[in-house]
């Protein structure tokens, strides 16, 4: 067995699941085809050993013990492999359940999907399920505790933490789309221009000084003090030498702490002498990156988190650090092992607790209060562990919000603003919330900015609170969008035009627009990145953009099927058209699984936007049945059955009708201009170009343009190099033409042959080439189109290969033309440029020469440079015609 690729799916994918991030992996099983599960001796029992809890999958039989019994029948090993994957991801505290194996279309080798949470785990169970599956086959032992614990530690890695996943998720459950940023926990949520970011808990709405000043404890406490707020005695120093004369000044019992400190490091509290003073001061010290440290009256109390957010208390709870009670016969190691076996704790962050670790710190602890871990404590003796209550060291916590006395909710909520956070954690120390700290002599001990979360979301006693909620209140106040419009383009030829068309149309109507193509992203009119960009990394590329509030996005089959789509939703999916391209490729071996896999847009339209499909397209216009939203069609015949039909529903429709373009409303007419006035129609006479507008308009008229902006957009549209590199562009030399285009399959080389039968030529030369991943058969077809559109045929092939040989690709294109005219003048100059040369520098007068390159820009700058020099020379000529003076 060997796996040909893993990819990661992020989004929707041709397997038409929404709800799962989903690892694809490519599995070549070669030998093992013969040999499904029933005829491997003792497979079924080793199996069953080593994973008896995968009785509980159910797989196609619908009950417990359902997939045993496929093993039983006889399976595929991909479909087993699958199961592995997805069950050592939940041994791993990753519980997922979706999986899927089929055909890829070549004998032995299939599809394996499986659901993951994080990507490296998902990659990571994929390879090592296969390894399990040929252990199990082989009938060698193997031991999982090793892949179990690596599976934890990259989910730890990659996992966004408690209250970032929270703020994420509370996100995600309002339709409010995110990306991660980094490798932390640096998050947008929302689309472009309308995006906000959170790291951990502080917001893009946060204030730079009042985080500044929350970890300046120092300035933090000289504020509260000056406003009253209840704070212990203390007194703040940088020399080892001032410690004795301040241990005096606050009293004991003391805590030492940095002034910069967080997460709980180098705090030492309850300090009864000055020698524990002077080794808690060291130990603060090495923690300090300003060297200050804090010497403050010990308050004796529970330790207390408030939370607030907006100015708002939401919740509020105790702390316990990680401790330990004693029973009298169990030894503290025993007793630290029993509590870690309670199922809430967990490595990490995996759990509600954590457990419990015995480090340097817990030791000295353990030490200081006069035993060893091999010490038996008393009966009921409580032993603290740690010195801070933090939930990520093992300590528990318990909500009190509802007991929270209403002059300390006051306090809190004062303390956040007079330091000036959105989102603050308010330490308190007393013995009792539910008193004024007046009374109980509690004091704030300090505030801090980015406080977690989880002790809310998940406390180990009481109430839990859905703190996130309010966050994203904040953020996304009533009324606000966290979104922009997103437009999807997809089809087989079309697209890249269509994509360009509707963004000028948008930036025309003073939109800010970032969009995506076969030839590069573009922001505002601004080529960023060159290339094909047409995969989802490309279109969360626009969407990350803060500048952008429209964004329209060209989806190609190659990014569907390696990696789903950059974005979740769109208000807008368009199908230009689907032919015959590239099958063969990533298990598409038919026009009706490329068409499936085209369907994904569609069906990620929003419920209130719209599928805007192409009628004239059987399999485009049976999309419909599969989407979730309003359904607009599109056709180049106003009588098309099928466009009255959507008329006498009252839909929207656009036509090409008496030379108009023209939107429908049920039976109404609104004409928006002739067709002959588009300059990308060419005067009417690229019949596909209209083709391509038609969505374009429907596009712009849901969106809300006005029928004279779509107007002036179809008018201000130009064919150029500039706006429509590579599509038609045509340009003049002194006695010929050259016509350049992307055509690179059957379909956009018959749509190109129409519209160069319009055009006079005393010769037509073409220039083609093959493409190496395509089937033989298309290859041929395209030699064949190719002799019937052109009297001269140049073969040039120095690009895309893919797996093919030069001498390969040319005999298929050859053997093509040969069959439809075996006397068709045919030339081989494998190099583009050089064949691009020869043609225009042999053109005779009147020729077209149309070179099909699908490397636009070096075409592109060839022709131009060509013509640059045909022009210095005509203005070199024309001036040794002036007499000298």
């Amino acid at each position: 067995m060997r796996i040909r690729e893993i990819n990661a799916m992020r989004g929707p994918n041709y397997w038409s699941v929404r709800r799962h991030k989903l690892i694809v992996m490519v599995l070549d099983l070669e030998e093992m085809e013969e040999k499904p599960s029933n005829k491997i001796d003792g497979f079924k029992e080793r199996l069953e050993k080593m994973f008896p809890s995968m009785f509980a999958h159910r797989c196609s039989v619908g009950e417990p013990g359902g997939f045993f019994q496929r093993v039983e029948e006889g399976t595929w090993m991909g479909h087993i492999i699958e199961h592995i994957a997805l069950e050592i991801q939940t041994l791993a505290g990753m519980d997922v359940g979706f999986g899927r194996t089929r055909g890829y279309g070549e004998k032995g080798v299939y599809n394996v999907v499986f659901a993951y949470m994080e990507e490296s785990v998902g990659r990571f169970a994929a390879k090592v399920s296969v390894d399990i599956c040929q252990a199990l086959i082989d009938g060698k032992d193997y031991d999982l505790s090793d892949d179990i614990q690596r599976m934890r530690e990259l989910r730890e890695e990659e996992r966004l933490g408690p209250s970032t996943g929270s703020i994420v998720e509370e996100a995600a459950a309002r339709g409010i789309p995110w990306i991660r940023l980094n490798k932390y926990s640096l998050c947008q949520l929302g689309y472009g221009a309308n995006q906000k970011r959170i790291q951990a808990t502080v917001t893009s709405e946060t204030s730079s000084i009042g985080v500044e000043l929350a970890c300046d404890k120092e300035d933090t406490k000289y504020l509260l003090e000056q406003a009253e707020v209840q704070t212990p005695r203390g007194d703040i120093i940088r020399r080892e030498s001032s410690l004795e004369e301040a241990c005096r000044y606050v009293g004991f019992p003391l805590v030492v702490k940095p002034v910069d400190g967080n997460h709980g490091r180098g705090i030492t509290v309850n300090i009864k002498n000055y020698d524990d003073a002077l080794i808690a001061f060291r130990s603060a010290k090495e923690s300090s990156k300003s060297g200050a440290i804090i010497i403050e009256k010990y308050i004796v109390g529970d330790d207390y988190r408030l939370l607030v957010i907006n100015n708002k208390l939401v919740a509020a709870a105790v702390r316990t650090p990680a401790h330990v009670i004693g029973d009298g016969k169990s030894t503290i190691q025993q007793l630290i092992d029993e509590v870690n076996k309670d199922p809430r704790r967990g490595y990490g962050h995996e759990n509600v607790l954590t457990q419990i670790t015995v480090n340097d710190l817990t030791l000295s602890i353990i030490k200081a209060n006069g035993y060893t871990l091999n010490s038996v404590l008393e009966k009921d003796k409580r032993l603290l562990l740690k010195d801070t209550a933090n939930l990520s060291t093992g300590g528990t916590a318990e909500d009190v919000t509802d007991i929270v006395h209403p002059a300390n909710v006051f306090m809190a909520e004062r303390i956040s603003k007079i330091i000036d956070l959105d989102i603050c954690g308010i330490d308190v120390m007393t013995t009792d919330i539910s008193k004024p700290l007046e009374e109980t002599g509690g004091a704030v001990l300090e505030v801090n900015a980015g406080p977690g979360f989880r002790m809310h979301l998940a406390p180990t006693s009481g109430l839990p609170r859905n703190v996130a909620a309010h966050v994203i209140d904040k953020l996304f106040p009533q009324g606000s969008t966290s979104r922009i419009p997103i437009i999807a383009v997809t089809g087989t030829n079309g697209k890249t035009t269509t994509t360009r068309l509707i963004s000028h149309l948008a930036k025309m109507k003073g939109y800010k627009v970032g969009y995506t193509t076969s030839d590069g992203v573009y922001i505002q009119n601004r080529l960023l990145m060159k290339g094909d960009c047409t995969g989802p990394a490309s279109a969360e590329f626009v969407l990350k953009d803060p500048t952008v509030n429209f964004a329209v996005l060209e989806c190609a089959r190659g990014g569907l099927l390696r990696a789903g789509l950059g974005f979740h939703k769109c208000d807008i999916g368009i199908v230009t058209n689907v032919a015959a391209d590239h099958l063969g490729l990533k298990g598409i071996h038919t026009i009706e699984q490329l068409a499936k896999v085209k369907g994904v847009i569609p069906e990620t339209v929003l419920p209130e936007g719209y599928a805007i499909l192409n009628a004239d397209d059987d399999l485009v216009y049976d999309m419909r049945k599969s989407v979730n939203c309003n359904v607009a069609l599109f056709s180049m015949d106003e009588n098309s059955p099928r466009i009255k039909a959507m008329q006498k529903l009252g839909g929207i429709s656009a036509v090409y009708e008496n030379g108009y373009i023209t939107i429908c409303r049920g039976e109404w007419k609104l004409r928006v201009i002739k067709a002959v006035n588009v300059p990308l129609t060419y005067g009417g006479r690229a019949t596909f170009m209209i083709q391509n507008v038609l969505p374009a308009v429907i596009a712009a008229y849901v969106k809300g343009f006005s029928i004279d902006e779509i107007k002036i957009g179809l008018e201000t549209f130009i064919p150029s190099p500039a706006q429509t590199p590579g599509r038609l562009n045509l340009f003049q030399f002194k006695d010929f033409q050259v016509l350049l285009d992307y055509a690179h399959n059957p379909a956009g080389m018959r749509a190109l042959q129409k519209f160069i039968e319009n055009i006079d030529a005393t010769v037509k030369v073409g220039i083609i080439a093959g493409v190496g991943d395509r089937r033989e058969e298309d290859t041929n077809e395209i030699g064949s189109i190719a002799a019937d559109m052109f009297d001269e045929i140049i073969i040039r092939q120095d690009k895309h290969l893919r797996g093919r040989t030069e001498d390969e690709l040319i005999g298929m294109l050859d053997a093509g033309i040969k069959k439809k005219d075996p006397n068709k003048k045919t030339t081989i100059i494998p190099n583009e440029k050089e064949a691009a040369t020869f043609a225009i520098k042999n053109a005779i007068k009147g020729a077209l020469i149309v070179i099909c390159s699908d490397v636009i820009p070096d075409a592109l700058d060839l022709v131009q440079k060509l013509k640059e020099e045909e022009a210095n020379k005509l203005y070199e000529f024309s001036t040794d015609d002036i007499p000298n003076k």
